[in-house]
């Protein structure tokens, strides 16, 4: 009987374990993804400046595009911020780690 009782309460142990850790995890996941939609968006509101300065050095406007070319534009601009983020962060990694002679 008290081993029936100890196996009761351990499983009763292990399924609350278990739920904290799935609430835990699906917290941490929404979290992940509300910032990588905050990343995203402040990539594209800067893609989006690029852009308008790239049309004003040749005296465009968006009234000169259609909405598939523009948003071809805006990605070639997001993808330029990507690359320039990542080789930011290779620098700056390298930096930290002393090897600033391969840079």
């Amino acid at each position: 009987m008290k081993i029936s009782k100890l196996k009761e309460k351990s499983e009763n142990v292990i399924n609350l374990t278990k739920e904290q850790f799935n609430k835990g995890f699906s917290l941490a996941r929404i979290k992940s993804e509300s910032v990588k939609d905050k990343i995203n968006l402040k990539i594209r509101e800067k893609a989006i400046l690029a852009t308008k300065a790239r049309l004003a050095e040749n005296h465009k406007s968006f009234d000169d595009f259609s909405d598939e070319e523009l948003e071809a534009i805006i990605a070639d601009e997001e993808r330029k911020i990507i690359d320039d983020l990542k080789t930011k962060s290779l620098v700056a990694a390298l930096a930290i780690l002393g090897l600033d002679f391969l840079i």
